[in-house]
């Protein structure tokens, strides 16, 4: 066999292949163009080979692959925006089909080839490396649990289309294959070995040997849809057993994604012409559906923000240059209640040792106590075992003795929101830590400059912004103080990296980012009862419009009671000019006067039983009703997503926000913006700003002036615009270095 520049090739004496994937200068293998036509050459060179009689293709990295290279597709994208504009939209969508689809032609002809292959996997295989896999006549797999399969690509705007939905629903039966899809999950081994898709899961020292023996064992080159009288899992589409799971399909579609997802839509449309099509059309189907998701502004807003995006920033796309990197060994939380415990937990999993501080030993003990009830829920659902377990929790020391953060690298306070209370706090800290201490307050709301008062080192103090619950909220909020040096900037954003979470790094304000944002999205949830909109619509239209949960809920969830005193606070400091009395009306009704302070006592917006609640009726006496047939739906949805993307522009304008990509991974990550668009400066683009504008100013002209457009939209509509151009992230990063 020749030499090859991605994979290497041995052939041992039984005339078994061993092809090793081992992308140079490449911590992770990723299909690119390169690979793509490497692997095609090497088909034909193991056909033409006669010594070879199967092949074990793996991988010399810890992982198997991540999938294909998301930066190969965003260059498909604009090869087509190019195409079209010179060519006509025939000839560019012929071009894009032609593109688009060279992956899965190689893993059709790999798996026609006449030998057979085995997908050796040391670790996770997902996208595009799955699908490789399900092209190959077996798979073998290691039984580490940290490893996973799984076709996650509709989770970036995508679906999969390079066989992967076209094997999967002849691999697996109808009702499982859509839900694998749907919900691009992602299976550790020994789930996917019951799920059909994965044949062995074995040690990963036992890993090749297993592959070779199933080619020794005389494992078919034919798969099974390519035999004749082969008959799908689930029956014909057109059958009883077809009649009982179609139907509802689309149901379900609507259920889950409102129509805002073009990428679960074409993948039902493709899995549904493709099950009544032989495999070869099948997977033209398939391409052509996945052509067109490509072309779609969702994918490309949605690979750039939601893979890209958060990839730069994941490595430090914000990072101070020139800093080392930090040597973080050992922190402390100061507090140990579910927020100081959350973080305890997510930094203890990160193998630091976490001194956890309270006021008492007994509070101290109860937020260990809330560590290690998580981990038995996570262990009783089988994501942990007991030896990791008592492994994470041996990371983690709870006292009320502050001498012993001697030795901390990062101290992270975590108290109620009191600033005399975090004060003292700080005092004690520094009276123990060394004077290369990085000091972070978790606050959600006191401006940073003003806490930094005080500490004796401003340079060492910022913000370390969690949102709850902790453990499974993956932003994070680094705000820098006045005095913030660079060096605590790192350590955070180092921290925050271990810890497996996105940061963004913003200046100090008053709310910071996340929080003015969707604090706009619940004020009008809150303005719109005062109208008499139904409750019920207001939380319907919100998920319409693609947020994950309504205003009203959300609302509940962190609690009324916390929007009362947020209001209380900003008319004591800013006057009564700062709220609308509408809202403050409401809260001091529902909190004041009826006692519902949201989920946590069971009566908020909703009431509550269990993990059961319905909206409270007495809502509908809070204001006469609007007849639902006279309410414009599109106004509510607009009021809804605009009231949080102009709030965007202005904490960008105000240089709170630096970075048009922190803005669009932290609404998505942070408050649930509608992922479909992007996030909010993706939304704004896809629409133009002259259109955005609009929006602006027809609600400004009805509801008033919270809707009041930014200098700043003023000035970029009037030239047409848009903030990734305008704000180009790349640039500003070429000329940081």
């Amino acid at each position: 066999m020749p030499d090859y520049t991605n994979f290497k090739c041995e052939i041992d004496t039984d005339g078994i292949a061993i092809l090793t994937w081992d992308m140079p200068d490449h911590s992770m293998n990723v299909f690119t163009e390169d690979v793509i036509l490497e692997l095609d050459t090497i088909i034909d060179d193991v056909v033409a080979n006669d010594a070879i009689k199967g092949v074990v293709v793996t991988s010399s990295k810890r992982q198997f692959s991540g999938g294909a290279d998301l930066t190969m597709l965003q260059g498909l994208l604009g090869s087509y925006q190019k195409a079209k504009a010179e060519k006509g939209a025939t000839i560019a969508a012929t071009e894009l089909f032609d593109q688009s689809r060279k992956l899965s032609l190689t893993f059709r002809k790999l798996e026609t080839c006449g030998k057979p292959w085995v997908a050796a996997l040391n670790g996770t295989a997902a996208g595009g490396a799955c699908e490789l896999a399900l092209s190959c006549h077996g798979r073998v797999m290691t039984d580490n649990d940290s490893a996973k399969f799984g076709l996650p690509e509709v989770k970036v705007g995508l679906f999969p289309g390079a066989g992967g939905t076209t094997r999967i629903l002849r691999m697996m039966d109808t009702q499982q294959g859509l839900q694998f899809l749907m919900k691009g999950s992602m299976l550790p081994p020994k789930k996917a070995l019951v799920a059909k898709i994965i044949d062995k899961v074995v040690p990963v020292d036992e890993l090749i040997d297993t592959a070779k023996q199933m080619l020794l064992d005389g494992l078919s080159p034919v798969k099974p849809w390519d035999q004749k009288g082969y008959r799908l899992p689930s029956g014909r589409v057109y059958s009883p057993a077809g009649f009982q799971v179609w139907p509802a399909v689309g149901a379900i579609y609507r259920r889950e994604t409102h129509d805002n997802y073009p990428a679960i839509r074409y993948m039902i449309r493709a899995a549904y012409e493709g099950l009544l099509m032989d495999m070869d059309t099948a997977l033209r189907i398939e391409s052509r559906y996945f052509a067109k998701t490509v072309a779609t502004p969702e994918a490309a807003n949605m690979i750039r923000s939601l893979f890209l995006n958060m990839q730069e920033l994941g490595k430090g796309a914000r990072r101070p240059k020139g800093i080392e990197k930090s040597a973080l060994k050992k922190i402390a939380v100061i507090g140990a209640g579910f927020m100081g415990a959350g973080i305890a937990q997510v930094s203890a999993q990160a193998g630091l040792d976490v001194v956890l501080v309270d006021r008492d030993q007994e509070s101290a003990d109860k937020g260990k106590g809330h560590i290690a009830d998580s981990l038995t829920k996570a262990m009783k659902k089988g994501r942990t075992t007991q030896e990791k377990m008592d492994k994470l929790l041996g990371h983690v020391t709870p006292t009320a003795d502050y001498a012993q953060l001697a030795g901390c690298d990062l101290v992270i306070e975590a108290v109620f929101e009191d600033p005399d209370l975090k004060a003292s706090i700080f005092k004690q800290i520094e009276a123990v830590v060394g004077p290369d201490c990085t000091i972070a307050s978790n606050t959600s709301t006191l401006p940073i400059s003003g806490l930094a008062k005080a500490v004796a080192t401003p340079a060492n103090f910022l913000g370390i912004h969690f949102f709850s619950p902790v453990d499974r909220m993956m932003l994070v909020e680094v705000i820098k103080g006045k005095n913030t040096g660079h060096i605590a900037i790192a350590a955070a954003l180092d921290f925050v990296s271990m810890i497996k979470k996105t940061p963004i790094l913003v200046n100090d304000g008053r709310g910071f980012y996340a929080n003015r944002s969707v604090l706009g999205y619940i004020r009008e949830g809150h303005l719109m009862l005062t109208e008499g909109v139904p409750a019920a619509m207001i939380e319907n239209l919100a998920k319409q419009a693609g947020m994950p949960v309504g205003p009203l809920s959300l609302n509940d969830e962190v609690a009324l009671e916390l929007a009362w005193n947020i209001l209380q606070t900003t008319q004591k400091q800013l006057g009564e000019a700062a709220v609308d009395p509408n809202q403050v009306a409401l809260l001091k009704k529902l909190v004041v006067d009826e006692g519902r302070l949201g989920r946590k006592n069971g009566k908020g917006f909703y009431d509550y039983q269990g993990r059961n609640k319905k909206l409270w009726p007495g809502l509908k006496d809070l204001a006469p009703q609007q007849d639902p047939d006279s309410i414009d739906f599109d106004e509510i949805k607009d009021r809804l997503l605009v009231a949080q993307a102009l709030e965007a522009v202005r904490v960008f304008e105000e240089g709170v926000l630096e970075d048009v990509r922190e803005a669009d991974v932290g609404s998505i990550l942070g408050f649930g913006f509608a992922p479909f668009t992007g996030g909010v400066f993706s939304y704004i683009d896809t629409m133009g700003t002259p259109a955005f504008l609009a929006k602006c100013q027809a609600l400004e002209a009805k509801f008033g002036s919270r809707f009041k457009p930014a200098k700043l939209l003023e000035d970029m509509a009037a030239n047409n615009d848009r903030f990734y151009v305008r704000f180009d992230p790349q640039a500003s990063d070429v000329a940081a270095e």
